[in-house]
């Protein structure tokens, strides 16, 4: 079934009018009709059950609140070295269906892309769409924040556990701390990722400085846009698919 985020507030019973966006997307696109039933989440990151009762404009009735959770248990927040081409879409897209709740990034010393100010703003507006594109579509409960950080800025976030995912840690053959981490059950996590170019020794002492682990990723050394995604599916199989 077809899930939606909208700005409106959902009752049970109650009759609402959604948003053209939304229209145009699920009778022009979708061809949905009425007697049809999606699925709506709300600012309260509630889902429910609607059914439309027009197309023009798009009315529905709101039904009962779904109770299937869909979020991951920990709250992770990943933050990216800018990476090349189009690798950061790819990142925003795939990080949101694995359970991702907030995506940063950051202009790496080492990265060889670099995203002039002027566009920032553009390409967090873009990154937002896609993530709420992926949200509806993994039937996510909210989408994830994207914006852009800095260093010093992230020396300065809090969270149950903070993580390096550091190349020099697999070559070490480092595998425990993430386990580790994990182990102490946490409700917030916030992982650092390095570009192309890797993080340099000034970011990873910086970050150790104020208090991150740096955490190998499997005995593989894995690709900026990969490494984001082995960690939140490793998250996944340690904190949902073990059981108590």
């Amino acid at each position: 079934m077809n899930r939606f985020f909208t700005a409106r507030a959902l009752h049970a019973d109650t009759v609402i009018d959604l948003e053209p966006a939304i229209q145009k997307h699920a009778i022009q696109v979708l061809r949905l009709s009425e007697g049809d039933q999606l699925e709506l989440v709300g600012p309260e990151a509630l889902p429910h059950l609607a059914t439309i009762l027009t197309a023009a404009p798009l009315r529905v009735q709101v039904g009962a609140a779904l109770t299937r959770r869909t979020e991951l248990p920990v709250a992770v927040h990943l933050i990216c070295g800018i990476p090349k081409g189009e690798k950061a879409e790819l990142i925003v897209q795939k990080a949101t269906e694995l359970g991702a709740a907030a995506i940063s990034f950051f202009n790496s010393q080492w990265a060889t892309a670099k995203w002039a100010p002027n566009r920032v703003v553009k390409k967090l507006e873009r990154f937002q769409a896609i993530a709420q594109g992926a949200a509806e579509q993994s039937h996510r409960s909210v989408v994830p924040s994207i914006d852009v950080v800095t260093l010093n800025e992230m020396t300065k976030l809090h969270a149950d556990a903070r993580l390096i995912a550091y190349e020099e840690s697999a070559k070490a053959g480092e595998t425990a701390a993430l386990v580790a981490a994990m182990a102490r059950r946490p409700q917030s996590l916030i992982a650092v990722f390095g570009p192309e170019g890797g993080l340099s020794p000034v970011e990873v002492s910086t970050l150790q400085s104020a208090g991150y682990v740096p955490v190998g990723l499997g005995p593989r050394i894995l690709r900026t846009e990969t490494a984001p995604l082995y960690l939140l599916s490793a998250v996944s199989v340690l904190s949902e698919l073990q059981g108590d």
